[in-house]
């Protein structure tokens, strides 16, 4: 088990570092972003000199190399906008990013399970066509413009709801509806597919042969061994929930890392996307390795291998 976490930690860390890499070069095709704090009349002279203060003179080679000898240091520079430590910029704005992700899963696991599994063991029945028949429409409506419309309704129509921004209970309901839609729709699907191949095993039919209780059957034998992939599921979707929910925190202006990973993009703000990626692709392949050590737990066959 120990050689086995160095493992996954030294790929951890070399998928930190392809990442940061590609982004350090693939943000740099967007333009120059000294262009984008000056005025339209600055001379040429006063430009340059810009650029050198802020090191873009510099060879890309040996800007890579500057931006990575700070970057093991945990320093990714100052925000060319913010004028503040980027990964700091980040890391303020991850807990708003967390509480919404949080908050999304919450409702994602409570309603997208139970769903799937009711429509497993009720398959062709009204429930399975009521429940697969909302997944599917929650895998088909955009999240932005599910976003606008309910903005609409109970904002701007009724006036129930706050139409973004942070506070009290009531301004979670609209960002976390529209997250937890198209994620609880993925997963009652898979859990309804995932829990049908189950009941086709020889052991379920023997428990059942048994006299066992019908909810015996689901809840301790078929649940547990139609988890892998629904935990799979759950592992990526939590990476992309507490990376930053970039459209639905733009849409509501809520002030968490992805919002705040758009404003740097369009500002050419190379220090603050490159914390935002370190940040973002580090919370992807832990949840990854939690996933990993959770299927030991769920099916001890996957143990040895």
């Amino acid at each position: 088990m120990r050689a086995y976490l160095v493992s996954r930690l030294g790929q951890t860390l070399l998928v930190v570092f392809l990442s940061l890499t590609a982004v350090f070069f693939l943000a740099r095709l967007g333009g120059d972003p000294v262009l984008l704090f000056l005025p339209m009349d600055i001379q040429a002279k006063d430009l340059n000199e810009f650029r050198q203060r802020l090191g873009f003179n510099d060879p890309l080679p040996v800007q890579y190399a500057r931006f990575m000898s700070g970057a093991l240091r945990g320093d990714f520079g100052e925000s060319l906008r913010y004028k503040q430590d980027a990964l700091g910029l980040v890391l303020e704005r991850l807990p708003a990013t967390l509480r919404l992700g949080g908050a999304a899963l919450l409702l994602t696991f409570c309603l997208a399970i139970p769903v799937g599994v009711v429509s497993a063991m009720k398959r062709g029945s009204v429930w399975d066509y009521l429940g697969m028949g909302g997944a599917v429409l929650g895998q088909a409506i955009p999240g932005f413009w599910l976003g606008l419309m309910l903005i609409y309704l109970f904002s701007v129509r009724l006036g129930w709801l706050p139409t973004g921004g942070t506070g009290g209970p009531l301004h979670y309901v609209m960002p976390v509806l529209v997250l937890g839609a198209f994620y609880a729709a993925r997963m009652a699907r898979l859990t309804r597919s995932s829990v049908l191949d189950t009941l086709g095993e020889d052991f379920i039919l023997t428990a059942r042969a048994k006299g066992l209780a019908e909810l015996v059957v689901v809840g301790k034998h078929t649940l547990k061994n139609a988890a892998i992939p629904i935990v799979t599921l759950a592992g990526l979707e939590t990476g992309q929930l507490l990376g930053g929910a970039v459209i639905t925190e733009t849409i509501f202006a809520w002030p968490g890392v992805g919002r705040l990973t758009v404003q740097a993009l369009l500002n050419r703000d190379f220090p603050l996307v490159l914390a935002a990626v370190f940040i973002a692709s580090l919370t992807y392949t832990l949840l990854n390795l939690v996933v990993d050590l959770l299927y030991g737990w769920i099916d001890p066959r996957t143990r040895k291998s």
